[in-house]
């Protein structure tokens, strides 16, 4: 059972409180401490960490293995020119250096994507635990703060009525992804009253639900490997490839997440179908050629096992049923025409994405503190002195693959630098 400390004597004037328990708060709270501050952690939630242990189903994507900064910056898109600095102060080596300190390895998995080599988030969030712990971190749990207001110092009301007061804030608090991990974008409205343009949020890095009841049948089959083509009103848009999974409601995975923000925005223009190539790696004329071959040589073979040796075989009756033909028809009764559309759906199955799910299934949010009110070379607002803002609260887009952590992790300790 993961225990949490409380704070005892939250009247006295605080060095730092940070607001919100998740990684960047955790981390900012690390380290301020660790520069002798007297620090008081604030979280709504009777305990800290409640999404960092549900993330990554459970596993945990702690970072991503690009050790150079302009190169991980690339994947942050626009908002790498803002995180420059901050990346270079604590980016994926020092992220790497402190959890494997802490006696917790890495392992890697495709596309640089590093879990702890429990593959537990719970190690990830004791590694945390202990390093407050040692940093005399006070912690207050089930405090959910109201306000955040500044006049000499700040003053931070919470819903028990009580005050907290504090030199500095950092405010950690998340965007309104998971909102049943605590994140209901409250940090948005505390920083929209200290005056900081909030951009609206909407859900990124989203699952998508179809139309195709077959699809649904997958639940749990994932695609290590594999490409789509996005189609909106029959023309193509875009194209990616990576990791996809099948859920009882629709698509997930990394593939899917990355792309969800722009199906969502082609949902606004029309159709939008998704084509899903299932053997990336092998051309569309070597399958027709081994399905020609293999339907001559073995007529009496069903059709069902002869897909089998060529695709996932839990992939194989969904394609059968999108093509309408019976998997038990013996190889030699399939015309050549429905054997070459065999061939296309192998490498374009077709899948009618019908919606993006809400935020409650959301990894991560787009839209929050516009990025120019904010100094990156410490964390601190432009606009407020002693005021600090950290991860999931700022307007900053990324992809699956724990560029999101890594967010957290950099935000969190350079302000904790700073503060």
């Amino acid at each position: 059972m993961l225990t949490q400390t409380r704070a005892g004597n939250i009247s006295k004037i605080w060095d730092v409180v940070v607001i919100g328990g998740g990684p960047a708060g955790m981390m900012a709270a690390i380290t301020a401490a660790n520069r002798g501050l007297s620090v008081l952690l604030l979280e709504k939630n009777p305990g800290l960490g409640k999404k960092l242990l549900i993330t990554g189903g459970g596993r945990c994507n702690v970072t991503n293995n690009k050790p150079v900064v302009r190169e991980m910056l690339g994947h942050y898109k626009e908002a790498g020119k803002f995180l420059f600095s901050t990346f270079m102060q604590y980016g994926v080596r020092e992220t790497i250096s402190f959890f494997e300190n802490h006696n917790l390895p890495f392992v890697e998995e495709n596309e640089g994507r590093l879990f702890p080599e429990t593959l537990k988030a719970e190690s990830v969030f004791l590694v945390l635990q202990k390093a407050m712990q040692e940093a005399n971190v006070e912690i207050k749990t089930s405090a959910k703060v109201m306000s955040v207001q500044k006049d000499q110092r700040f003053g931070i009301t919470l819903a028990s009525g009580e005050v907290v007061n504090a030199q500095a804030v950092v405010v950690a608090a998340g965007g309104s992804a998971r909102p049943e991990t605590g994140s209901t974008g409250d940090g948005w409205l505390w920083l929209k009253d200290l005056g900081h343009t909030v951009h609206k949020g909407n859900t990124a890095l989203v699952p998508v639900s179809v139309h195709e009841a077959w699809a649904k049948t997958l639940g749990g089959v994932s695609l290590p490997n594999a490409a789509i083509s996005i189609y909106c009103n029959d023309k193509k848009r875009h194209s990616a490839s990576g990791k996809m999974l099948f859920t009882h409601l629709g698509l997930s995975g990394p593939l899917i997440l990355n792309q969800s923000k722009l199906m969502g925005d082609l949902l606004i223009e029309g159709e939008v179908v998704l084509k899903i190539d299932i053997v990336p790696s092998t051309d569309a004329a070597v399958i027709q050629s081994e399905l020609l071959a293999t339907f001559t040589s073995t007529p009496n073979r069903k059709v069902k096992n002869v897909l089998g040796d060529i695709i996932k075989p839990a992939l194989v009756t969904p394609v059968l049923v999108s093509l309408e033909i019976d998997a038990e028809t013996p190889v030699r009764e399939i015309t050549a025409v429905n054997r070459k559309r065999i061939g296309v759906a192998i490498k374009a199955l077709p899948i009618t994405v019908t919606g993006l799910l809400g935020s409650d299934k959301a990894v991560a949010t787009a839209g929050g503190v516009d990025l120019k009110e904010i100094d990156f070379k410490t964390m601190e607002s432009r606009l407020v002195p002693g005021l600090y803002v950290v991860g999931d609260v700022l307007d900053i887009n990324r992809p699956s693959g724990g560029y999101s952590l890594q967010l957290c992790w950099s935000t969190g300790a350079v302000a904790g630098a700073n503060v």
